[in-house]
């Protein structure tokens, strides 16, 4: 479990009511479910001898404070959120260029389009097009409207952009769900069901 760099203090989280609520989600695991499971694994394996060489105990101890730093992480991302519905009305300027939370269509130079959406830095998802706000291309786009042009500063080149479309919509979050390896994650099943069985008989 990876525990994310420590937030800087003051400043404000701007995220989408899916992406708070998967930040919701996965605070309430660690806390009712992970947690308390490894801490279950750490007692257990406490009890089984010497515990500096006890590879079970020194493992999930690493694991509790890997969740501990991630509990801390998301309790101050959570508190610093300020969540901006993408759905929410709109009027003047705000409904036609792009702020947080807008779902943008642009053209580079050779014409080729892209779609992209504007979120929080919590919930950047390349597959789905979900940039962070705070990125070079959302700065460029940044309170530009349809029919504008727009230069996007990357590392060794610079782009023009043309602005296409800018709508307001639902940016579809992909949910909280346990990691694989997580010691409270369900736990596959065994395939059931009854095989055939051939009955065989002695010949006569």
């Amino acid at each position: 479990m990876a525990v994310t760099k420590e937030p800087n203090p003051g400043v404000k989280n701007y995220i989408t009511p899916g992406g708070f609520q998967r930040l919701r989600d996965e605070l309430r695991f660690l806390l009712a479910k992970e947690r308390p499971a490894v801490t279950q694994v750490v007692a257990w394996a406490a009890s089984n001898g010497d515990r500096s060489e006890n590879a079970d105990y020194q493992y999930n101890k690493r694991r509790l404070r890997q969740i501990d730093g991630r509990i801390r992480f998301l309790m101050k991302r959570i508190d610093a959120a300020e969540v901006v519905d993408p759905e929410a009305e709109r009027n003047g300027r705000a409904a036609s260029h792009v702020f947080f939370g807008a779902t943008v269509r642009y053209a580079n130079a050779a014409g080729t389009e892209r779609l992209v959406r504007i979120v929080g830095v919590d919930e950047i998802d390349l597959n789905r097009n979900h940039i962070s706000w705070k990125s070079p291309l959302a700065r460029a786009l940044m309170k530009s409207g349809p029919g504008d042009c727009v230069v996007l500063h990357a590392p060794g080149a610079t782009e023009q952009l043309q602005v296409l479309d800018v709508r307001y919509e639902r940016i579809p979050v992909q949910p909280f769900s346990a990691p694989p390896g997580a010691e409270a994650a369900p736990k596959p099943r065994p395939r059931t069901g009854t095989r055939s069985l051939r009955r065989v008989t002695d010949p006569e």
